[in-house]
């Protein structure tokens, strides 16, 4: 059964779909079934990368469905190890190749380095664009100061910054950031990679209303205007995940979820990446 259609997040010309499958840790005949009852439950915006090492199955199981190729949305990214000029060139290349869509929909900058020049990277990436590679370029897990700086560095428009987003890692000031330049802003691991679903609060609040906490949750973040990437190898949760336009929670149930933010909230850390501020 296909879920009521949800508002795109819009950025520009851009207009991605609010509720996107995330494909990290998904291979083989697992991947394949959950893209399947994905665009069955109505989902039309799908999310890999090279580091997932699943760019040419999930362009395969995207053709499986039979959704014509303009009636969805596809992300993928290029390695923080690829971000000299060349090397992006190479890796965006590979993954339209390896993906056999067309150009993607939205091609991001994975992690930043610091140890390349942000200028050059953000160069070769609207370079990327505007030799039809992507049709939109942003960037991921880049702070407030670092969004910035990239935004002032593009020769194109930055439609997105994807990093992560749940209710226990406040993200208040790189969305307002994000919404003065324009830039949407996609939030992976939504759900906390799990970690929130069995949190008591959440748990009444999707009693009052019959639902799932993760179902909660990502109607916590669809009600801000921010998209969100759900992952999960289990298709009927991948459709229970989508299904969220027909209820809404209260404006004191939203601010009841944001209190769960907490100064340790942050899951994904890794040694390259400078600060968050």
């Amino acid at each position: 059964m296909t879920s009521p259609p949800l508002m795109p997040v819009v950025a520009g010309t851009m207009k991605i779909p609010a509720i996107g499958l995330g494909t990290w840790q998904l291979q083989g005949a697992v991947l394949a079934a959950v893209v399947a009852a994905a665009a069955e439950a109505g989902y039309r915006h799908f999310d890999t990368a090279p580091r997932y090492g699943n760019e040419k199955a999930v362009g395969a199981a995207l053709r499986a469905t039979g959704l014509a190729r303009e009636g969805y949305f596809v992300t993928t990214k290029v390695w923080h190890s690829d971000l000299h000029a060349d090397a992006l060139r190479r890796s965006a290349e590979s993954s339209v190749e390896r993906l056999g869509l067309g150009p993607v929909d939205l091609l991001l900058v994975h992690w930043p380095n610091p140890a390349v020049p942000l200028a050059e990277t953000i160069a070769a990436l609207c370079q990327a664009k505007r030799d039809g590679l992507a049709r939109n370029v942003g960037v991921s897990n880049f702070s407030r100061s670092r969004l910035e700086a990239a935004i002032g560095l593009a020769g194109e428009s930055l439609a997105a910054n994807q990093c992560e987003y749940h209710p226990r890692l406040d993200q208040s000031g790189l969305i307002a950031v994000c919404r003065r330049h324009g830039v949407a802003f996609i939030g992976y691991a939504p759900l906390g990679s799990g970690s929130l679903l069995d949190d008591p609060l959440l748990g009444l609040i999707a009693r009052a209303h019959g639902r799932t906490p993760a179902q909660v949750v990502l109607r916590w973040h669809y009600q801000q205007g921010t998209a969100a990437i759900a992952r999960s190898a289990n298709p009927t949760r991948v459709a229970q995940n989508i299904d969220i336009a027909d209820f809404a929670l209260g404006s004191d149930e939203m601010a009841r979820i944001s209190a769960l933010a907490r100064p340790d909230g942050r899951i994904f850390s890794p040694d390259w990446v400078e600060n968050w501020e």
